[in-house]
């Protein structure tokens, strides 16, 4: 997926922060629900102690102080006050169940306050427990018409009021028990909001700042490392730093770099001087042919000269590639395009161009025109004309010749890239040259980080194009 981050960095601590937030969510889960049991235990054990210590109270009604202020306990229930009921409301007596009609009832909340109760040598016949909103308790009705102040209190209260009765065994009237119950406590889940940002600043942070020291040689390790490959100049070695590990890692990749450097520069000495002791003695050939008299035979070994001169200099050519010091230009790919056809059509050759807007990338100017040149030469000797297109595709910009030749066969087409592959077996420059036109392509498309890519069209004829970065 293109949303999830592909360094290291993003990607660990991506990680750190998923493995939080879920171990977070456990811990709020598990918290919750001993929260929550906690919660019920003290609300059944509030209601069988009442219902216990009901008839060894004295049954005489509460009367509001003068000030109308109901009295406020310690809170018991979370972090909301518990509001105290008058005693007449807290424990009463009935003579049918305190179910109004249309009312649930909680079992977990019965069979939790019967346990309790048959533990203390209770026998319960029935028990009724539900919650109901506190205005819709009819002795709450009347206390609020007889206490106005109770009243007013009652609307403001966030409570609910928890309602459990209970008939024993013999007995026909019900013994009943309502608690005002407080909201549930939000305290727990503050606490955790708070507690995940506390970790989430001090691991966040910290694992931020070891995976920086980590990364940042990493990185510049990985830019040192793709200029090398591409262009092969020389630079000064990279300076080391980060862990140990890193560290060790830098020093090799630089011991490593001048090696490979020393032995690229050994080559193109070596290439040079090849070069320069097979082109002087051509050359000398070339001016000996002049004394043959006969003007057939001493045309045949000039063309013979020519074809050995440019097969060396593509060999040569090919073997620079990628060894220039000098940085890529931006260049406006169309007009470069423009100025090969243009060569082909001062020649008089079939070739067209067709631009798709203007598109713009950092390249080697020489060295890009060479490969496309290969590639339309390849188009016009194979299929008779060359149709060059320069489009944007998937992001990267397309240097595209066609034509309309007999195509590369499927199974041939990985090998027509190598070295010395052609597609007709002579070595005649008319039908096919050296092989080394496509190689040359595809070198100059990897020195720019793209590559080359060969297909047969649909419609027959071959299509080539030099996928850069744009």
């Amino acid at each position: 997926m293109r949303l999830l981050p592909h360094s290291l960095l993003g990607q660990v601590m991506l990680a750190l922060a998923a493995a939080l937030l879920i171990a977070q969510a456990i811990s709020a889960t598990m918290l919750y629900r001993a929260a929550t049991e906690r919660r019920e235990f003290a609300l059944t054990s509030m209601a069988s102690f009442q219902l216990l210590m009901g008839q060894r109270r004295d049954l005489r009604e509460d009367r509001p102080r003068r000030g109308g202020r109901p009295r406020l306990a310690r809170p018991q229930i979370g972090e909301q006050p518990f509001l105290r009921l008058p005693r007449r409301i807290r424990y009463s007596q009935a003579s049918a169940s305190p179910l109004l009609s249309g009312e649930a009832r909680d079992p977990k909340r019965e069979d939790a306050i019967a346990a309790q109760l048959e533990r203390q040598g209770v026998e319960v016949a029935e028990i009724v427990a539900v919650d109901r909103a506190l205005a819709a308790d009819p002795l709450l009705r009347q206390l609020g018409e007889v206490a106005p102040r109770w009243a007013q209190r009652l609307r403001e209260a966030p409570h609910e009021l928890l309602v459990v009765g209970l008939r024993r065994e013999g007995s026909e009237s019900w013994q009943v028990a309502r608690l005002a119950v407080p909201p549930p406590d939000r305290a727990i889940v503050r606490t955790l909001v708070l507690q995940t940002l506390l970790l989430f600043l001090v691991l966040v942070g910290l694992l931020y700042f070891v995976l920086r020291r980590i990364t940042r040689p990493l990185h510049a390790l990985a830019d040192r490392t793709r200029r090398f490959g591409s262009a092969g100049a020389p630079e000064e070695p990279l300076a080391a730093s980060g862990p140990d590990d890193v560290r060790r890692l830098i020093e090799a990749h630089n011991a490593m770099q001048a090696r490979i450097g020393s032995m690229l520069d050994e080559k193109d000495v070596m290439l040079g001087a090849i070069g320069h002791d097979l082109k002087t003695p051509l050359a000398a050939l070339r001016v000996r042919i002049e004394s043959v008299e006969d003007a057939a035979a001493r045309d045949k070994m000039a063309a013979t000269i020519e074809d050995i001169t440019r097969t060396l200099d593509e060999i040569l050519s090919l073997a620079r590639i990628g060894r220039s010091d000098t940085p890529p230009e931006m260049t406006e790919l169309g007009a470069l395009a423009a100025s090969v056809v243009e060569e082909f059509e001062d020649m008089g050759r079939p070739v067209t161009l067709e631009v798709a807007g203007r598109i713009a990338a950092p390249v080697h100017l020489t060295w890009l025109k060479r490969g496309l040149r290969n590639l339309v030469t390849n188009a016009l000797r194979y299929g008779g004309n060359a149709q060059v297109s320069v489009l944007r595709e998937d992001g990267m910009a397309v240097l595209r010749v066609e034509d309309e030749g007999p195509g590369i066969p499927e199974a041939r087409i990985a090998e027509m890239l190598e070295p010395f592959t052609r597609g007709e077996a002579s070595r005649n420059r008319e039908t096919g040259g050296a092989g080394l036109g496509l190689t040359l392509a595809r070198a100059v498309a990897e020195q720019h980080g793209g590559t080359l890519v060969l297909a047969n069209r649909p419609e027959g004829g071959l299509r080539a194009e030099l996928r850069l970065p744009a």
